[in-house]
């Protein structure tokens, strides 16, 4: 560091510093502040304030425990606060804050580089981009796509979510919210089925070998009927579908994708942004089918709550990008680099896909069994499902004709959110969960840390709220 320079002492107090006032630390104060200022554009879970966390463990304002099973929607993979990424991220802050990436080098940056190399699903993914959110790794995939194939068609999966800034929207098949009212979207991007029973209007118990066939009979008239393979830049597929609701993909029909990308000279993007880095009992979840994506695209758990993300591909395919075309002010900032190289070596050095899959095992006979408890309100679940730690049951639905029916009697009423009303239960009693898709599911997706503590108290919380809002059903008929 240089002899002298600027310090904080050298700029002058203004004369109203004293003045001041200190920001509002009332819970109530910071709730009406929100209500009024902060944008509706927001959907909130609730309006608490978490004030403290520690593992799997919040604390609110209000000095309330929670157990969180969402993780951030799957950020805090190592648990919040975890004293290895905390230690990074101090030192990095008291070091420097800002390397612009166009400007230098940071250690940081080509450290995550290294690191992940040893973790990528095959050696030819080699060649990295670090942006902040998982929309702007879409856009910038998205980008290198068009770039390097020189075409311009986008195929995406149905009930797909990619992302809510506008290319990354465009792309997104989960739910109109992220994009009614914003049009006309990007264009260029053409919708195939996913193998997912729901969402082809057949039964929950359908072979996935039909399923598969029907998603590949759709793709290939897609590709004759609407965009032709010589206009197709790129496939985007997520190998767990997730706002979707947590389906993981057929071995088959990625294997299939991989095969009509390679004959055609089409990207193939697999979107890891929520299945990444050992969230699903691999390193990345494309690693289950044994499918080589030409592109991955990750964010979220990979710097256990520090905004940044980023995409991977062969360097032959990046090398098509002109200096400039790729960068960002805040792209690969150095203190998230810190903290994502503290978050994978830590994942690198201990055994955190065991504990993934063992966790997992027991989240999935916990709930199969609360399922199968019809007396006590598994006759609700249509459906558990989901892979390592993104798991999820689908709720029976009246406005389903697939899932509808159920053995409890014609003057049961069904409604139409039970998915919600199993997540307020689980809230009043301290768990906190997630739903997701156009259907009543209720999703999970909780440090990869947790304990098997952590397992027993959400699948007795999980148990008494089913019964709960069963009993309420049936008392309501």
């Amino acid at each position: 560091m240089p002899a002298t320079y600027t310090t904080q002492s050298e700029i002058p107090l203004l004369p109203s510093a004293s003045k001041l006032p200190l920001p509002s630390t009332l819970t109530s104060d910071i709730q009406k502040i929100a209500d009024k200022h902060i944008t509706k554009g927001l959907g909130r879970l609730r309006d608490h304030v978490f004030k403290e966390g520690r593992g799997l463990q919040v604390l609110t304002s209000e000095n309330r425990q929670l157990l969180d099973f969402t993780s951030g929607i799957g950020v805090t993979s190592l648990g919040h606060c975890h004293p290895d990424v905390t230690a990074a991220i101090i030192a990095q802050a008291q070091s420097i804050i800002h390397v612009q990436c166009a400007i230098a080098l940071s250690e940081p940056y080509v450290q995550l580089v290294e690191s992940l190399l040893a973790m990528m699903p095959d050696p030819s993914l080699d060649s990295f981009f670090f942006w902040n959110s998982g929309s702007e790794a879409i856009e910038a995939a998205i980008k290198v796509a068009r770039t390097k194939t020189r075409r311009n068609n986008i195929i995406v999966m149905q009930g797909g979510y990619h992302g809510r800034t506008s290319g990354a929207a465009a792309l997104t098949r989960s739910k109109t919210s992220f994009f009614k009212g914003t049009g006309p979207l990007m264009p260029c991007v053409y919708t195939t089925p996913f193998p997912y029973w729901h969402a082809m209007g057949l039964g929950k118990d359908t072979a996935e070998e039909v399923l598969v066939q029907h998603a590949k009979i759709q793709l290939d008239n897609l590709l004759q009927q609407q965009t032709a393979p010589e206009d197709t830049a790129a496939i985007f597929v997520e190998p767990v579908l997730g706002e979707g609701g947590y389906i993981p993909a057929p071995h088959a029909y990625l294997h299939y994708l991989r095969e009509v990308c390679t004959k055609h000279g089409i990207i193939l993007v697999a979107d890891e942004i929520q299945t990444g880095f050992c969230r699903t009992g691999k390193t990345f979840a494309i690693e289950h089918s044994g499918v080589v994506p030409d592109l991955m695209v990750f964010a979220k758990g990979f710097a256990n709550g520090m905004p940044i993300s980023g995409i991977v591909t062969r360097t032959e395919i990046m090398d098509a990008m002109p200096a400039g075309s790729l960068g960002g002010t805040y792209s690969g900032n150095v203190v998230a680099c810190a903290a994502a190289l503290a978050t994978t070596r830590y994942m690198r050095s201990h055994d955190i896909i065991g504990n993934v899959n063992a966790r997992s095992e027991e989240i999935f006979k916990g709930l199969n069994a609360i399922q199968a408890d019809t007396e006590n309100g598994g006759w609700m679940i249509e459906q558990v499902r989901g892979q390592g730690l993104m798991v999820a049951l689908e709720f029976k639905d009246p406005n389903s004709v697939q899932t509808r029916t159920h053995d409890r009697g014609d003057h049961i009423k069904l409604p139409g959110n039970i998915n919600k009303l199993v997540q307020d239960a689980c809230y009043d009693r301290g768990l906190l969960t997630l739903t997701t898709s156009i259907y009543p599911v209720l999703r999970m997706i909780p440090a990869l840390i947790l304990s098997e503590n952590d397992v027993q108290d959400m699948l007795r919380v999980m148990k008494e709220a089913v019964k709960e809002v069963a009993s309420t059903i049936e008392r309501g008929a």
